[in-house]
């Protein structure tokens, strides 16, 4: 499905961004950049897969991110797919939510998206051809409790997204931008939460379980093949019908 095709994935050392890298990488994409601060713990993707790339990158530093791109435009004259995944919670109350707690996770999950879009989208545009497709949630859409700052950035993407999918192809190009927004998925992220709060989760997902990193992998890549040519400026749920 992805055959010819330069991919960037943001957060690809664990959970959902390493099976997103996986999945691009068995599908048959030319290259992988696994993107991520921890570059130690994607050098068993290296190992594993001849078309993966680990890259140490902070998303939050603009600078590194243009040389970054630049590189690979000069390398390969393309950058097909970015998938912008790379994110943190910092939960807390309202009334207890430090300044510090607000400005980390927006900085890393808005501003990080915005930086890494900005620098990869002309290269797209140019070429005339490409998919991006970044990581909101459920909790953009619909809310949560102590995570305001989470919500925040996770609505703020998806408005960002209808934005570009109208401004990455007004002069022509074929360049969409959508979201996938997940549910309740089992990754690091979740896998230290209390028992109660899981069995509550899954109550209140239709689905009766907690989704999977693939699941979500799944999503992701089609939207990132030309299966999904004529789709931009959309958020996808996969959340097992959490929110209906």
């Amino acid at each position: 499905m992805l055959t010819n095709k330069i991919c960037i994935v943001t957060g690809g050392a664990q959970g959902i961004g390493r099976c997103i890298v996986e999945t691009f990488a068995r599908q048959g994409a030319e290259m992988v950049y696994a993107c991520d601060m921890n570059l130690s713990a994607m050098e068993d993707l290296e190992h594993d897969y001849s078309n993966v790339t680990a890259k140490q990158l902070n998303v939050c530093d603009r600078e590194a991110i243009q040389v970054f791109a630049t590189e690979l435009k000069n390398q390969h004259g393309q950058i097909d797919v970015l998938v912008n995944n790379a994110g943190i919670t910092r939960d807390n109350l309202l009334d207890k939510m430090s300044e510090d707690e607000w400005d980390m996770v927006v900085n890393v999950n808005l501003k990080g998206v915005f930086n890494m879009t900005q620098a990869v989208a002309p290269i797209m545009m140019d070429n005339g051809v490409g998919s991006i497709i970044t990581m909101s949630s459920v909790v953009g859409t619909d809310g949560n409790i102590g995570q305001s700052n989470y919500g925040a950035t996770k609505g703020g993407v998806i408005a960002m997204t209808k934005g570009w999918a109208k401004e990455f192809s007004r002069k022509g190009a074929q360049v969409r931008a959508n979201c996938v927004a997940p549910g309740f998925i089992e990754t690091p992220m979740t896998v230290n939460l209390p028992d109660k709060v899981i069995a509550y989760m899954k109550e209140k997902t239709p689905l009766g379980t907690m989704g999977k990193p693939q699941n979500i992998a799944d999503g992701v890549l089609f939207l990132a093949s030309d299966s999904a040519s004529f789709i931009t400026g959309q958020t996808l749920k996969i959340d097992g019908g959490l929110v209906i």
